[in-house]
């Protein structure tokens, strides 16, 4: 087992540790040298690092999606988790445990499959059981549902993502149909487990997750109807209009047009499963992105772009009156305490006087740079205001 992990990482320590590159850039400093802009990974999370020296050495040697063995310094920059990189190493796959690197359903694989083998068995509607168990009979497509994320950024983002969301869609199926007489539960739960089986095809997770080619050129609804297209041909007895309504959930589960979908739900259970679908997936990326949310500090997340908006840690807010105090308490302790000699402070990391000028937030800050208090302008009219009403200066 790796360690440490990106979770665990602590400010201000010097650490070795072993990730994967999500994204690589070879960037120039002002000098014309050139330094490195990275997002490193794991199953904990990701981090945004930086390496500023002896880089022309280490820059060819390793790609997107290669494991790396770095030594380095993390730190915080506004209230943002960093990481200076001092040493680099490209890591061969024998060195490395996927495991570690990929974030999984925190279920286990076997029983969520299990569960849906039984959810499958108790239909009742013949047609739609005989359906599903022709699908999932396809060993490889069923490899492939098991370690499927549901998406790559948005919710569900984890290898079995897709198998722990259809069984979340069909829990909430249960609960809901029956408040609603018109439900057709069996065809519900049916569309819940077909409508994303796209995504098996659409996604490529062998590493970090992307899109395959067939992704980017069809999406995961066309890819879902083609693949349930093969099924149905091996199922001449399906009802036609039985087949029409399903595809017409699966076409339709997004909602909206502009959201993707060709189709707007025009039926009852197309319409249920697709605001369940929107309520399940938002929950988790809510979930994800408080666990997730590289902020040390104050009681929100950074801007959250797939909800598009930030979120309040509500813990965090619920004990700010009592971490304030004890913030001031621990304040008065610290004056009551002796001074410590200048010798004895912890040494600030080094500052790059090299660092690129962007327009742009500063990707790092020196320690010792300090704001400084300016004198506000001051126009004509300004002056004779100020005369005026006896302003001093």
């Amino acid at each position: 087992m790796k360690s440490p992990y990106v979770g665990n990482l602590i400010p201000n320590e010097t650490v070795t540790a072993q990730f994967l590159v999500l994204s690589k850039e070879i960037r120039q400093k002002k000098t014309g040298e050139p330094y490195l802009s990275l997002h490193l990974s794991d199953r904990t999370g990701e981090i945004e690092a930086k390496m500023w020296d002896n880089v022309a050495e280490v820059m060819h040697s390793f790609e997107r999606d290669d494991f790396v063995k770095v030594k380095g310094f993390a730190q915080v920059y506004q209230s943002r988790s960093q990481f200076t990189i001092h040493r680099l190493r490209r890591l061969e796959e024998h060195e490395v445990d996927f495991a570690d690197f990929f974030p999984c359903s925190e279920r286990d694989p076997q029983e969520m499959w299990e569960e849906l083998q039984s959810i499958i068995g108790n239909l009742q509607d013949s047609h739609l059981r005989s359906l599903l168990q022709t699908v999932f009979s396809d060993e490889h497509l069923a490899g492939m549902y098991r370690m499927a994320p549901a998406a790559k950024n948005i919710h569900h983002a984890c290898r079995g993502g897709l198998l722990e969301h259809v069984l979340s869609l069909c829990a909430l199926s249960r609960l809901v149909a029956p408040h609603y007489k018109e439900i057709d539960l069996d065809l519900l739960v049916a569309g819940a487990i077909l409508h994303d089986i796209g995504k098996v095809e659409e996604l490529s997770y062998a590493r970090s997750f992307g899109y395959s080619a067939d992704g980017q050129l069809l999406g995961h609804i066309v890819l879902g109807l083609r693949l349930l297209g093969n099924v149905f041909g091996r199922l001449p007895e399906f009802p036609p209009k039985l087949r029409v309504l399903l595809e017409h959930i699966v076409i339709s589960h997004h909602g909206e047009l502009e959201f993707g979908s060709p189709k707007v739900p025009a039926f009852p259970e197309a319409l249920l499963l697709h605001h369940l679908d929107n309520l399940d997936s938002k929950m988790n990326a809510v979930r994800n992105a408080l666990k997730r949310d590289s902020h040390i500090d104050g009681e929100f997340t950074g801007w959250v772009a797939p909800l598009e908006r930030v979120l309040l840690k509500k813990a965090r807010y619920l004990e700010g009156p009592r971490a304030a105090a004890a913030l001031a308490n621990a304040s008065e302790i610290q004056e009551a305490a002796p001074a410590r000699p200048v010798a004895d402070l912890p040494h600030p990391p080094k500052p790059q006087p090299d660092a690129p000028v962007s327009h742009a937030a500063p990707e790092r800050i020196s320690p010792d740079r300090k704001p400084v208090d300016k004198p506000a302008p001051t126009t004509d009219f300004g002056e004779k205001l100020r005369a005026v009403l006896h302003v001093p200066e």
